[in-house]
């Protein structure tokens, strides 16, 4: 169960809010339609649900807020847009990682493949699927984890007639075995075909809240469908007899040969027809579109002695034994003829009669206050249900009102004094836009992500075909020291191209994850968490590493085929220059990961590393200039006697080598600058927390 409570959107300066103080429930086992027409606030109310904009209110999923359970993926499926993920992943790859996210096996993205229908294109990139296509996935996201409750936002939006079908029966379904089924629309009819009950929403309010039988009867119209290939006269003479006989018909011509007719009679329609000798190919009742909302302002002056004399009839019909409906009102612009608005779009004038129980009474609160409903109404004894509904505005809430409803209308509805101002009650709490968690499984996660496009793998070719170009060009014009030479380090560069590649791979980890979000895409960006970020600090640190040791290996062995034997022979001081190595591009990649996480974007992962080199290494060296007086001469030996015993493998000469390392300036700047990055990107982790 989905329980709404007070949300309120954020006021932009002197604007009023999006959404204020919307409540609803939608029940388990049930489809819960949030209607409205585009601008009401539909995807506002989602986004508050799921804690993604900050306002005011509370949401309760199964009685607990989003942001108390504890792995939310697994109670509440969420579809918001269009899938994100990048546009090279297959659509099982997409799938198989958000697996690993969710921490259920990877054999279910098979599964939900196969209920949504996709098993024939799993090997499709999500860049070529198409709008149906992209529904599909984004439904099969959200049923990865099996969750209790679907939030979906427009998930019919743009598809077929046959894909929503399709679409609805999958939510029925979900339905049907226990689930609970929340989706937006401005589509009244899809609301009607598809909910077992319905909110509408406008301009940011409930204005009503029914079941879809007492909606299909009072917020939509019937009309006929006639297809004919005369339609445009018959649609002449349908408007022409209308007037004549003083009725309210409307004639809509939705194509050439297709009428709607509103306020007439498929009897009237075709007796019409008859008479004038015109051919009808289809004649059929239908449920037309939602007619005008119920307005939230007081009636217009012209409509006010309509209002009083519809109000004197209900209650001479109170006070009489065989009372009988009369139609009430509609607001302005409502035909005559397009079924009169009953329930909550009625407005009474303060009765306060006992409604009988075999007798349905026709009445609401007054309209200058929309209605708050309320949650699981107690039942009386003659069948109605009796519920206590505030009646909440933008200038007081204070107000409330008894109202009694049978088969979803509203019933005899009594104003009540207001509250004195002591008694008002306390505003819905904030609402905090918090943080994503990690994957459950990250490093799995980390690993699929990478591997899943081919930008990792061009890279590392790139990188390695340009350091065994640049190596034999050095070879040929000499004068460059061996190691620089299998490194392919030309001293004119301040880095490496594997360095400068270790580094871009780096930026990548976090960089496409905010430009193409895959990781709980309901919950916004993607999070700052150290498990998350000790995965891709692991599998970039691996990726780097092996990049590092096939560029040196394949510039050997391109120097051994050119040159000979002579440029390829190994250094006396091999296992100092390879902890070197390896330290380099480490820190390069590690770097790159650290500035994409806190910039986020791969141009600034990519620009940190670029930087060591040209910025902070002269920086380091200025601040070096000078005499030295002592220097780290012996320092192995000094190392070795700190231990009682001798160190395993030679260990200290490593510890030497990354000692000498820091101790020059490229190795330095980039210490300092992953130690500068690191305390930025735990700062950002911490903050949330701190308030």
């Amino acid at each position: 169960m989905i329980q709404a409570i007070g949300l309120t959107s954020t006021a932009r300066k002197e604007s009023p809010p999006t959404v204020d103080d919307v409540s609803f429930e939608a029940g388990t086992g049930r489809v819960t339609a949030l209607l409205g027409a585009r601008g009401a606030g539909k995807t506002t109310v989602v986004r508050l649900m799921l804690e993604l904009q900050q306002g005011r209110g509370v949401t309760y999923f199964r009685g607990r807020p989003l942001h108390r359970i504890t792995h939310p993926a697994r109670e509440v499926g969420v579809l918001l847009g269009d899938v994100p993920g990048h546009p090279a992943r297959t659509v099982r790859g997409q799938l198989r990682m958000l697996c690993s996210a969710a921490g259920v096996p990877v054999q279910r993205a098979d599964e939900v493949l196969e209920v949504v229908g996709l098993v024939s294109l799993r090997d499709l990139r999500l860049g070529a699927l198409s709008r149906g296509m992209d529904r599909r996935l984004g439904l099969a996201c959200a049923l990865l984890a099996d969750p209790h409750t679907l939030v979906l936002d427009g998930p019919a939006d743009g598809l077929s007639i046959r894909e929503g079908t399709w679409l609805h029966g999958i939510l029925r379904a979900h339905a049907t075995v226990g689930g609970t089924v929340l989706f937006t629309t401005d589509d009244a009819k899809e609301a009607a075909r598809t909910a077992d009950r319905v909110v509408t929403l406008d301009d940011g309010r409930v204005v009503a809240d029914q079941d879809v039988t007492a909606f299909a009867r009072t917020r939509l119209r019937p009309r006929v469908a006639v297809r004919s290939p005369h339609a445009a006269r018959l649609g002449v003479l349908l408007a022409k007899e209308a007037r004549t006989a003083k009725r309210s018909v409307e004639v809509v011509t939705e194509d050439g040969s297709r009428l709607s007719v509103y306020g007439s009679s498929c009897a009237d329609v075709g007796e019409t027809a008859f008479r004038h000798n015109i051919l009808v190919h289809q004649l059929a009742d239908e449920t037309g579109d939602a007619g005008p909302l119920v307005a939230l302002s007081p009636l217009a002056d012209a409509n006010a002695d309509a209002v009083a004399a519809a109000d004197r009839a209900v209650e001479a019909d109170l006070t009489a034994d065989g009372p009988t409906e009369h139609p009430l009102p509609t607001s302005s612009g409502q035909e005559a003829g397009a079924g009169a608005a009953t329930g909550a779009d009625t407005h009474a004038r303060g009765l306060a009669h006992t409604p009988r129980a075999d007798t349905p009474q026709v009445h609401t609160p007054p309209d200058t206050l929309p209605l708050t409903p309320t949650t699981e109404p107690p039942s009386d004894a003659s069948g109605a249900t009796s519920t206590f509904v505030p009646l909440v505005g933008t200038t007081s809430r204070a107000a409330s009102a008894r109202t009694t409803t049978t088969g979803g209308h509203m019933e005899g509805a009594a104003a009540t004094p207001r509250t004195p101002a002591a008694a008002l009650p306390s505003l819905p709490p904030p609402i905090t836009v918090r943080p994503a968690r990690s994957p459950l499984r990250p490093l799995r996660y980390e690993l699929r992500r990478a591997t899943g496009i081919a930008t990792g793998y061009v890279t590392a070719a790139l990188v390695v075909a340009v350091s065994a170009l640049i190596a034999v060009l050095l070879a040929r014009a000499g004068h460059t020291p061996q190691p620089l030479l299998l490194a392919a380090w030309p001293q004119a560069l301040p880095l490496p191209p594997a360095a400068v590649g270790a580094g871009l791979l780096g930026a990548f980890a976090f960089g496409d994850e905010f430009r193409h979000p895959a990781l709980a895409a309901d919950r916004g960006t993607v999070p700052h968490r150290l498990g998350l970020l000790a995965a891709k600090l692991a599998v970039g640190a691996a990726t780097a590493v092996l990049m590092a040791v096939l560029v040196v290996g394949c510039d050997a062995a391109l120097l051994h085929l050119v040159y000979g034997q002579e440029l390829t022979q190994v250094p006396a001081d091999w296992l100092s220059l390879t902890a070197s190595w390896v330290a380099l591009v480490v820190a390069c990649a590690w770097a790159g990961v650290l500035a994409s996480g806190v910039f986020r974007s791969t141009a600034a992962g990519l620009a940190a590393v670029v930087a060591v080199p040209i910025v902070i290494v002269p920086l380091v060296q200025k601040a070096l200039e000078g005499p030295s007086v002592r220097t780290a001469a012996g320092l192995p030996g000094r190392l070795r006697e700190l231990a009682p015993l001798h160190w395993p493998f030679g260990a200290e000469r490593f510890v030497a080598a990354g000692v000498r390392m820091i101790a020059q300036p490229v190795g330095g700047a980039l210490m300092l600058s992953l130690t500068a990055l690191l305390c930025v990107y735990l700062l950002t982790v911490l903050r949330p927390k701190v308030r």
